[in-house]
């Protein structure tokens, strides 16, 4: 069978992270599960099989990327008949023998949604200090570039990684943009955590300098990631790999995240009339 890659866009909340582990649901044990069903897999994973990447627990996708060897007939919309509802495929391409997923990858993209109002008053009570978008810009922009970001990461290995971070402001939040060609685990969200700490003044620039220093940071001045959920993977580049979208899948996996954006906010509301009346 002829190796194809499918674009899979997922709510990763509930879900320990994109890859298999055992005696906790995964997106990528509930991606095998769906081909098992459709009897493309009958072995512990599909031949040729890679992913672009390992999304933390809780964390979501846009474009997260799986490639291997794949029937003809099996389209998006033929898997997501048997995807639950918070995985959906949407877009696929047929790719070249040698073609890897991982390691192919030209460019990734993080977006980190992060709650960072500019006035202490719009803050509610157990939020951190506001955030200055000055002093939040001047952090990304000092946090960007090639860097060993050992003390950003649990990995203990291959931790010179080049990140770009960009912020714009959406009311109360600051839309954080994270770009690289590979990151490594946290990365992203203890660099989302590190540049709100400076930009709401509860660190200083230099603690940014700390960070990348070759000794270890001590245990008390450690950068804790940011909390997952607000983080998405919006992009995975492949240079000369056009995806074709398959407009059923699409609407289909549009209508679907739709519901789930309603069904929070109305959670949101009924959390906030308790918040409200809580006196």
């Amino acid at each position: 069978m002829p190796p194809r890659a499918f674009r899979i866009a997922y709510d990763g909340t509930g879900y320990y992270g994109f890859q298999r582990q055992p005696d906790v649901a995964t997106v990528e044990d509930t991606v095998f599960d769906a081909l098992r069903a459709l009897e493309v897999l009958d072995a512990d994973k599909p031949v040729g099989y890679a992913a672009a990447g390992r999304t933390d627990a809780g964390v979501s996708a846009l474009a997260q990327t799986i490639a291997f060897e794949s029937p003809e007939w099996l389209s998006p919309r033929a898997f997501n008949a048997e995807l639950p509802a918070d995985i959906r495929a949407w877009a696929a391409t047929d790719v070249p023998a040698a073609f890897h997923a991982t390691h192919d990858a030209s460019r990734r993209e993080y977006t980190y949604h992060l709650y960072a109002p500019t006035d202490a008053g719009d803050s509610i009570e157990t939020e951190a200090e506001p955030v200055d978008d000055d002093r939040f810009h001047a952090a990304c922009a000092a946090l960007s570039g090639t860097h060993d970001v050992h003390n950003l990461t649990p990995d203990d290995h291959n931790t010179e990684r080049s990140p770009t971070l960009e912020a714009t402001r959406d009311g109360d939040y600051l839309i954080v943009t994270v770009t690289a060609g590979g990151f490594a685990r946290e990365l992203v969200r203890r660099l989302v955590s590190l540049a709100r700490a400076v930009g709401a003044g509860m660190d200083s620039p230099a603690k940014i300098d700390r960070a990348f220093d070759s000794e270890p940071l001590p245990g008390h001045e450690g950068v804790a990631p940011a909390p997952p959920e607000p983080l998405v993977l919006t992009a995975v580049d492949y240079p000369g790999l056009e995806f074709d979208t398959d407009e059923e899948a699409a609407a289909s996996a549009r209508e679907l995240f739709e519901a789930r954006r309603i069904e929070r906010r109305t959670g949101a509301r009924v959390a906030g009339r308790l918040a409200d009346g809580v006196r």
